[in-house]
């Protein structure tokens, strides 16, 4: 059965003027109508048959106060049949309550006024930050380029450190220097780092991590090893490496670095730079860390694309390729951090600053306001453009005609394009 619009507006007002919060019913609201009594006007008294209902109400409401609403009067909707001859015409009268809405204590929002200092509202400020490369000056006297490098350089390596030590990452437990087996001979070991890193490009730590283990336990035994490798059909050495990116490829690659190593190294993996990038599928990043893995040796910095998207996003150079971002490193950055910055930069971009979705709000360098690249917030971006769009004349014919519109791009606000003054304090 609906509910008429008289008994709605009618309960509304009687939750209002009614003390007690217990739950209202239609035989409750019928009790509290036929017990109530409203003080009379001069229009009751005269009668109300030839007269608007509003008035009574409107007289009998003013008497009461309602705290933090207000009382508008309306003249009901016309019913259905009231035009139709034999029925008497009614006029009814409708009260509406609106009643301010309170915001519920669960939602915490803090609404800053223009002209109201936002840190005084308890909403921090963003800081901002600049880039500050390395930079390059000749010395007058010998006439010497020398590399001078990023002025916080230091504080940002540190706070890096400090974050990683308090989030564990794949590269920490999967990485490719822990792929070699510790139980094989030394030799054996060089070559399985060797495959580990061919593996490793375009494929998650993970997944090269269970990939080396199906090569160490389902080749035959002693598993993983140069002659397994020379031995094992193309076919069968795909189908285990199957999950890595471009499998088909390494398979080809894997397969001809194995005979060049059985015909020109003797067995074993070469020990220099140049040895290892002649061997196919082999490049600088991994020659360098095979280099310092393998053999201990730290000739130069390995750089993956976490190094390369990284070192950019805090200002340290502007460089398109790894191999740039090797040589602007190598520059300036202390020997003794070469071999460590790999993996240091690594947990980090697979942890915290993430190629994707990254969130600068959990991350210490953007709350310090060492990284530039950090975000800060979401801006709109209206980019005008002129579209040419077919329109019919009047005599019918389709003219071309040029229509200025207006794109509106939601864009990442960095820390590094903060003004001046909202970054003060």
């Amino acid at each position: 059965m609906r509910t008429s619009r008289i008994a709605r507006e009618t309960a509304k007002v009687t939750k209002l003027l009614s003390p007690s919060r217990k739950r209202q019913t239609r035989s409750s609201l019928a009790s509290y109508s036929a017990s109530a009594k409203l003080p009379a006007s001069p229009e009751t008294e005269n009668g109300l048959e030839n007269r608007d209902d509003t008035s009574s109400i409107s007289s009998a409401l003013s008497d009461y106060s309602i705290d933090d609403s207000q009382v508008q009067l309306r003249s009901s909707k016309r019913k259905r049949g009231e035009d139709k001859p034999g029925t008497q015409p009614s006029t009814r009268a409708v009260t509406t309550v609106s009643v301010k809405t309170r915001k519920s204590p669960r939602k915490k929002t803090t609404k800053v006024e223009e002209n109201v200092d936002i840190e005084e509202a308890g909403i921090p400020r963003p800081k901002k930050a600049r880039r500050q490369p390395s930079k390059q000056q000749v010395d007058p006297s010998t006439g010497d380029v020398v590399i001078h490098p990023p002025p916080n350089w230091e504080e940002v390596y540190t706070t890096t450190q400090e974050m990683r030590k308090l989030v564990l990452a794949p590269v920490d437990t999967m990485g490719c220097e822990r792929a070699g087996d510790q139980a094989r001979s030394p030799k054996d070991g060089r070559f399985q780092t060797l495959v580990a890193l061919m593996l490793s490009s375009q494929t998650k730590d993970t997944t090269n991590a269970l990939t080396m283990e199906r090569l160490r336990t389902e080749l035959p035994p002693p598993g993983l090893t140069l002659s397994n490798i020379l031995d094992v059909e193309p076919s069968r050495l795909n189908e285990l490496i199957y999950a890595c990116g471009f499998h088909n490829n390494k398979t080809r690659y894997i397969k001809a670095a194995a005979e060049i190593l059985r015909d020109k190294f003797d067995g074993d993996i070469p020990d220099t730079i140049e040895g290892l990038t002649s061997l196919p599928g082999v490049g600088p990043k991994m020659a360098y860390l095979c280099m310092s893995s393998a053999w201990g040796r730290t000739l130069g910095i390995g750089v993956d694309v976490h190094v390369h998207r990284i070192t950019n996003l805090w200002g340290w150079h502007k460089t398109k390729t790894p191999e740039e971002t090797r040589a602007a490193l190598e520059a300036w950055l202390p020997k003794e951090k070469w071999h460590e910055i790999n993996h240091l930069l690594v947990g980090f971009g697979q942890t915290i600053c993430t190629p994707v979705g990254r969130d600068c709000s959990t991350c210490a360098l953007s709350e310090k306001g060492l990284c530039p690249s950090a975000v800060v917030g979401k801006g709109k971006k209206v980019k005008r453009v002129k579209k040419e769009e077919g329109l019919v004349n009047d005599n019918g014919r389709v003219v071309k005609k040029e229509i200025d519109r207006e794109i509106v791009k939601e864009e990442e606000v960095l820390a590094e394009d903060i003004t001046s003054t909202a970054s003060a304090s």
